[in-house]
């Protein structure tokens, strides 16, 4: 889909394809993840995977430096995970060049997995938690194996997101820590692709047709994060852990 076929199609499919960033986008604003699960998921019976995957790429980005709000704190939190940014740097780019493009659906099956026996877990009362003396000798291990996963399978929420909330941080600062370790993630990732040629480019343009729409979304859900309590907000967070890994086996399984 090229930006003139683009521009030309229908007006019902264009307003649809802005709806699933708005939805996506307000999906998180409220938990802070989720925004290309949804989006490919519900684009997938509206274009190819490599067309909905194009759409996100400025979108996605977008929403993970806007998540690095409030501003003000945006230092303290960067230096508490910096130590597992450095590895998920260094995991992602020896991935990218060992593995190449993300391969195996039965990994995603399996992270998507992993995801449901953690939130269920968590969920059902047990806690997990990481002792500050321990944060810059775990980090940089969490780091590269989320790093070397991402450049395997394209996800890049394992074991980062649990190892996140298991530093205790406060919901606005766990939405800080998580954008920043997406950010990195996925300019890492797209820097390795790019260095062994399987970084698609040439759609890439059209998808900042859809950064406005995923914008006003995740504004919507940053502004409902801020009704709701920090219990309810850490039952939501871990429901949507749930709901993302059951999804994620979901998509890998049926067939194409």
């Amino acid at each position: 889909m090229n930006a003139d076929a683009f521009l030309a199609s229908p007006l019902s499919l264009l307003l649809s394809i802005a709806a699933v960033f708005v939805l996506a986008g307000l999906v998180k604003g409220v938990i802070g993840l989720g925004l290309p699960t949804i989006s490919m998921a519900l684009l997938g019976s509206m274009m190819s995977p490599a067309e909905a995957a194009a759409l996100l790429v400025v979108p996605s980005l977008a929403t993970n430096v806007w998540q690095w709000q409030p501003w003000r704190s945006l230092h303290g939190v960067t230096r508490r995970v910096a130590p597992m940014q450095a590895g998920v740097v260094a995991g992602t780019l020896a991935g990218a060049w060992a593995i190449g493009a993300p391969v195996g659906s039965w990994a995603v099956v399996g992270l998507g997995a992993m995801l449901i026996v953690y939130a269920a877990w968590v969920l059902a009362g047990a806690r997990l938690s990481v002792a500050p003396r321990a944060e810059r000798r775990l980090g940089p291990v969490v780091g590269a194996s989320t790093g070397v996963i991402t450049a395997a399978t394209g996800v890049f929420v394992v074991p980062a997101v649990p190892y996140l909330q298991a530093l205790g941080l406060h919901r606005d600062a766990l939405m800080q820590a998580m954008g920043l370790s997406f950010t990195v993630s996925t300019v890492a990732l797209a820097a390795g692709l790019y260095l062994n040629g399987h970084l698609p480019t040439a759609a890439v343009g059209e998808s900042v047709l859809m950064l406005l729409p995923a914008l006003a979304g995740m504004a919507l859900g940053a502004s409902l994060r801020q009704r709701i309590s920090q219990e309810r907000f850490r039952i939501c967070f871990l429901a949507s852990l749930l709901v993302l890994g059951g999804s994620m086996i979901v998509r890998e399984m049926l067939p194409r």
